[in-house]
């Protein structure tokens, strides 16, 4: 099923790149999928990892999802997904609030994929400097908010030994990125 998943996602992310460099978009669903696989998760947690985004960027619909991959995984990629009618802001404060009750298989999937994408804004900050942001709907101090509250609530309810490795390292790239 991660085959599947992953030709799935490639399919529907095709001829999509990263925002601030030329790197095909299918890259990220798939470090975040590996990385997933690598902290042992379930089958079902590393198919929405690749999945994450189909319905978010691509005209893939939730039905589709549930379609081909079951209920669950479908359930896990839609309590992911942004709503992008509405505003950066209130999409943000929605992923706060869901990582805060979300189950482990939620929230590992929103902090590897935020994980991801913070690694690749730090690499993108050393070769292109503060020029970075222009490429995103929100400056510096809004995507701190966001990413010190992503590390704050990601462990809410968590037992210790349900939290993955990763999670360290997403706390450790906040503080690299955004500072104490």
């Amino acid at each position: 099923m991660k085959a599947h998943a992953k030709a799935f996602a490639a399919k529907a992310h095709d001829g999509q790149t990263r925002k601030s460099s030329a790197e095909p978009y299918i890259t990220h669903p798939i470090r975040v999928a590996e990385r997933l696989e690598a902290s042992g998760c379930s089958e079902e947690v590393i198919c929405a990892g690749y999945l994450h985004d189909v319905v978010e960027d691509t005209l893939v619909e939730i039905e589709d999802i549930t379609e081909h991959f079951g209920e669950h995984i479908a359930q896990i990629v839609a309590a992911h997904t942004e709503d992008k009618s509405k505003s950066w802001h209130e999409r943000k404060q929605h992923t706060i609030d869901t990582i805060r009750t979300a189950s482990k298989e939620v929230k590992y999937l929103i902090v590897a994929d935020k994980l991801d994408n913070l690694l690749e804004l730090e690499k993108e900050l050393s070769e292109q400097g503060d020029n970075v942001w222009r490429h995103f709907n929100a400056g510096f101090d809004e995507q701190k908010w966001y990413n010190e509250s992503i590390a704050m609530n990601m462990e809410k309810g968590l037992a210790s030994e349900d939290r993955p490795g990763f999670f360290h390292d997403f706390q450790k790239a906040v503080k690299r990125v955004f500072g104490e």
